[in-house]
């Protein structure tokens, strides 16, 4: 799929491409802009057609949305029912359960593009359910599965009811701007027709590429599967990218896997001798090698820290401490409830990677901005609460009524998402001070002044309002053990840690997984670059943390008497360390190595080297020392540029890296075959430390 052609003014964001594309998708594959645009989706086995089609005019087309458990999850995390209902569509269903026909409606498919899928399908044209059908698969088509559906189609005699066959490439989950994920993995195929998702748990990318179980096969897959769906990633921004990668490992095979596609798109596109444009048609215009931007593929051990450690940012607490997944977080205590952060949560997009304590003083500000907005609106219409303006006498206040009724649905709107992060900070709150994430945070971001006594100790101290759970006290040892160069800590400095977490109760078994990984490999230390690795501690009434105590004023109904005091006296007041984390520091060197150290230089002057719009004997995998075909001369500057993680990313590396690109004017999105929180990756390490053991 080309990406949709947006206005020029301001840059497009992934996700707003995504939804761009989404929104085509969902009207027919027509743009709802009256500008001529790019059609938004691809026939399959074909480039994109890039014809111009009109705009829709008049009332939308009402249809039918037919989803699967992959594609139900795109839309999921950046649209909403209401935004369904906007484009027309009045239904939405589940591809494989029992639908009843509706020959009078048009059905558009969302689907992905699997054997038991097109089966499918091809059962609904048979039975005529709807009164046409537009296919879109979420990735490319195999030419063998379209054979499959034309078959069936042609025996059926159901050729005229198919209107529209089209790749998407739109298989990746984007929940914020610059954030994004593949979708999960396809469960084994199966010809069942059962409803709902598989229940088998998806193996990670990260253990599947690092289990000495996983067979050459499961490999290769894992690697084409990643590459599609970054691929999707790619089409969807619509310009062709230098690709940079280490060598030696997934990431470099992903890279020259991603290298092939685009060059075949490319070359699918100038055979046709313009009969159809490129997937990459914003880069017609002939976009100049320091315009172009950056692709950047790096294997998840280059940091294996940023995953494990405690972060202190908004979102990274929320990933941590509550589920999220999708865009929605689920509060436990008191009662369970959902909330969803999506693109119109003002506060979340302003929040999200600020410090915890900023947050709190920023809803204290809010609330109060709301209290006077509406106070304004009661007091000019004589009101006594915002909830009784429909007892205004009409006949004496027109105007006001008029003015009240314009701002009331943006000030419920407001108070609404308020009233969703009051719930989620102190859900957050009580986390802070029951695991002592304060001091843990604080600890890990001076870790390495720390030393196995002061660890030790840590460990092993009471705490009268909460203890560290086991799974915090294993990642503060693996941050440590991480951090700490080679051999700088003893076989019986490792025996008393081990011994320690086992009197915990804490499962060892990730621990002996790192230890014997890095024996084996040497994985690169950890350190900070750029900055001190010293917390910076302020006194109990700093500028930050007055919004502690103006946020606790509003928390006391919420709290039992007695109990916001006790919670917030323990939170520390201080701001993460300025330094840039391995994956920031590694991007730096590459998008402006003016600003970069020496030693990251050396290091990524060392990665491959790819450009999928020169000849291949030019472009393929040119590495080499400075003076080389692949040092110094490759250096280039980027303005934009994506950030890869094969193997997950976490939102302590996201914050990092945004906070770097927000301070040196860059445009920079991340993303991981998958978004993985602390816990879960502790787990996936332990899970691989079994089956190593």
């Amino acid at each position: 799929m080309a990406s949709t052609a947006l206005k020029q003014s301001a840059p497009t964001t992934l996700q707003q491409a995504q939804t761009a594309a989404l929104l085509a998708l969902l009207n027919l594959n027509a743009p709802s802009d009256p500008s001529p645009i790019q059609r938004p989706g691809t026939p399959s086995g074909k480039a994109s057609t890039g014809i111009k089609v009109p705009a829709v005019t008049g009332p939308p087309v009402w249809k039918v949305l037919v989803l699967d458990q992959q594609t139900k999850d795109v839309l999921a995390t950046v649209l909403r029912v209401q935004d369904l209902r906007d484009v027309g569509v009045t239904l939405h269903v589940q591809l494989h359960s029992l639908r009843p026909p509706l020959p009078d409606v048009p059905a558009v498919y969302f689907v992905a593009p699997t054997l038991d899928n097109v089966r499918r399908i091809a059962d609904d044209l048979d039975k005529c359910l709807y009164e046409s059908f537009h296919l879109n698969f979420v990735g490319p088509l195999p030419r063998a599965l379209l054979e499959e559906l034309a078959g069936s189609v042609a025996s059926a005699g159901t050729g005229d009811l198919v209107e529209q066959v089209l790749d998407q490439y739109l298989s990746f989950i984007a929940p914020s701007p610059s954030l994004f994920s593949l979708l999960s993995p396809l469960p084994p195929t199966t010809l069942s027709n059962q409803a709902g998702p598989s229940q088998a748990q998806p193996v990670t990318s990260y253990t599947l590429l690092n289990s000495p179980s996983s067979t050459e096969q499961q490999i290769e897959e894992e690697i084409e599967r990643i590459s599609n769906g970054l691929f999707s990633a790619v089409v969807t921004m619509g310009h062709v990218p230098i690709i940079r990668a280490p060598k030696g490992n997934a990431a470099e095979m992903i890279a020259k896997k991603l290298d092939i596609k685009i060059r075949d798109a490319i070359l699918s596109a100038s055979r046709t001798h313009g009969a159809t444009s490129s997937l990459f048609a914003q880069d017609a215009s002939g976009l100049s090698n320091l315009q172009r931007p950056l692709l950047l593929i790096l294997d998840r051990n280059v940091d294996l820290v940023s995953m494990i450690s405690h972060g202190w940012t908004y979102q990274a607490l929320v990933s941590d401490c509550l589920e999220i997944k999708l865009n929605r977080v689920v509060v436990t205590q008191p009662q369970k409830r959902s909330y969803d952060l999506d693109s119109k949560d003002f506060f979340w997009a302003k929040n999200a990677p600020n410090p915890f304590p900023q947050v709190a003083e920023e809803i204290d500000t809010e609330l109060n901005k709301y209290k006077q907005d509406a106070a304004e609106i009661t007091r000019s219409t004589g009101v006594s609460d915002v909830n009784d303006i429909s007892q205004i006498d009409v006949s004496s206040n027109a105007a006001h009524l008029k003015t009240a009724i314009t701002q009331l649905p943006e000030l419920t709107a407001r108070k609404a998402v308020l009233d969703t992060h009051m719930n989620i900070a102190t859900a957050l709150l009580e986390q802070i001070k029951k695991r002592a994430l304060d001091e843990l945070f604080s600890t890990e971001e001076a870790i390495n002044k720390q030393t196995v006594a002061s660890i030790l100790e840590m460990l092993r101290s009471p705490r009268p309002s909460g203890t560290l759970t086991p799974e915090d006290k294993l990642r503060l040892v693996l941050v440590f053990y991480l951090s700490s160069p080679d051999n700088a800590i003893s076989k019986d400095d490792i025996v008393e840690l081990e011994k320690e977490l086992k009197n915990a109760g804490a499962n060892i078994e990730s621990f002996e997984y790192v230890r014997r990984t890095r024996e084996i490999s040497r994985m690169t230390v950890t350190t900070a670059v750029g900055g001190t690795s010293t917390p910076v501690l302020g006194a109990g009434q700093g500028e930050l943390f007055r919004g502690f105590t103006a946020f606790g004023n509003r928390l006391t109904d919420r709290l039992k008497e007695g109990g916001l005091d006790n919670l917030i006296s323990g939170v520390k007041n201080f701001l993460p360390a300025n330094k840039l984390l391995p994956v920031t520091r590694i991007t730096e060197a590459i998008m402006d190595s003016s600003a970069a150290s020496n030693q990251s230089l050396q290091e990524t002057d060392e990665y491959i080297f790819l450009d999928p719009r020169a000849s291949r004997h030019t472009g393929l995998g040119l590495s080499g020392g400075p003076g080389g075909p692949g040092g110094e001369r490759r250096r280039m500057a980027f303005a934009e540029g994506m950030v890869f993680i094969v193997g997950g990313a976490g939102y302590v590396e996201y914050g990092n890296l945004e906070e770097w690109a927000a301070k040196t004017g860059k445009r920079v999105t991340y993303g991981g075959t998958e978004i993985i929180d602390p816990g879960a990756f502790v787990n996936v390490l332990q899970d691989l430390g079994r089956s190593t053991a």
